[in-house]
């Protein structure tokens, strides 16, 4: 009996996650957030009470006081990940809040807030069903369908306030300011910034989307600059980086550390530090130091996927060349 309501536990967790995933990804449906933070919730409550059952025993899923009823996925957060400080626990914890809001009102402009927390649950969800339940559901679902899709504005608070009543305006802005200073001391287990890039190009053959420049800003496009914050866009340390291309390689089924050796080898081939988009170079101080972008993760990734037995051993050769 044990094992099969563990299997159906399993079955039913993978099934709510792609659901999640695969409704977020749909731009026709404007409840895609909701929906989101519904689905997720359901499929970690899952796979932490099949977790629960193969350590503790069949028992452990219910109150004690009650054994008609299972643990809420606040109790099973709290039974799994005792360090209230994990930032794995803080992003579960922030996005069944979003859920409980959900159930009563929501605007669209909690996506702008909760999406860099969204994606890091996919990846925490990917790792803990590897470690916890030896299934990795990376190699069964392509790497650019975890990876969500957004088209979000900016974080206005003075659009805000003139779209809202106070309360609601106030509340938004609170929980974007709250998120935005734990993302600030946590790493990738809270929160992942999805960055989009638009680049200029005379070739449509290049292009993935097509517009024109405008002025008046009406129905094409004006060119802006503005100043970005590096600690935000450009938040990973080298170490940083290769922890993170680790586990994502990993996730693909190619055992390896990556490491220092190799990230230099990456950058000094494909001059990252030279890439204003993948390495924020900070002048501050006797010495510079570096900063990178998550796209410096994806761009190391996806380029060792591509020939992953002999990548390291080319870039190396390739190097000593130059």
């Amino acid at each position: 009996m044990k094992d099969d309501l563990y299997k159906k536990l399993i079955e039913k967790s993978k099934e709510a996650f792609l659901v999640a995933i695969e409704l977020y990804n749909k731009p026709s449906i404007r409840y895609r957030v909701e929906g989101f933070s519904i689905f997720i919730c359901n499929a970690w409550e899952l796979l932490l009470k099949a977790h629960m059952i193969n350590t503790f025993g069949y028992t452990s899923i219910y109150y004690k006081d009650n054994q008609s009823r299972t643990l809420s996925l606040e109790n099973c957060i709290a039974k799994t990940f005792t360090n209230k400080k994990a930032p794995l626990r803080l992003n579960l914890e922030k996005i069944i809040e979003l859920r409980n809001t959900s159930t009563h009102f929501i605007t669209e402009e909690y996506e702008m807030v909760y999406v860099p927390l969204f994606q890091s649950c996919i990846f925490n969800y990917i790792e803990k069903m590897t470690e916890f339940h030896n299934i990795d559901i990376g190699s069964e679902i392509s790497q650019n369908f975890l990876t969500l899709s957004v088209n979000i504005l900016p974080f206005d608070e003075q659009k805000l306030r003139a779209k809202y009543p106070r309360e609601i305006a106030d509340k938004l802005i609170n929980t974007n300011s709250n998120i935005s200073k734990m993302s600030s001391y946590n790493n990738d287990g809270f929160s992942i910034q999805i960055e989009h890039y638009h680049y200029i190009t005379k070739n449509k053959n290049n292009a993935t989307t097509i517009m024109h420049i405008d002025k008046e800003g009406k129905d094409g496009v004006a060119i802006v600059k503005e100043l970005q914050d590096p600690n935000k866009t450009h938040k990973y340390t080298m170490k940083a980086c290769n922890r993170e291309i680790t586990k994502k390689l990993n996730r693909q089924g190619i055992n390896i550390t990556f490491n220092q050796y190799h990230f230099q080898l990456f950058s000094n081939y494909y001059g990252i530090k030279e890439n204003e988009r993948l390495c924020y170079i900070n002048t501050v101080g006797a010495a510079p130091t570096y900063q990178y972008s998550y796209a410096t993760i994806d761009f190391i990734v996806e380029e060792f996927i591509k020939d992953a037995e002999n990548i390291i051993q080319k870039l190396k050769e390739k190097y000593q060349k130059k």
